[in-house]
């Protein structure tokens, strides 16, 4: 990887972490795709297959 790669990897990995722990404070899920499949990360930290919405 180049040294820009690598920067703007750090950045973007930094900000998701941010947004995903904002979210966790408002009561927001985060989705995630897990072997293809939606998965919910409740803010109590639970995962689920079964949208919240």
């Amino acid at each position: 990887m180049t040294d820009l790669t690598i920067k703007l990897t750090r950045i973007a990995s930094r900000a998701v972490r941010k947004a995903q722990e904002e979210n966790r404070k408002n009561g927001v899920p985060n989705v995630y795709v897990i072997n293809g499949k939606n998965v919910w990360q409740l803010p109590d930290g639970s995962l689920t297959d079964k949208s919240p919405f």
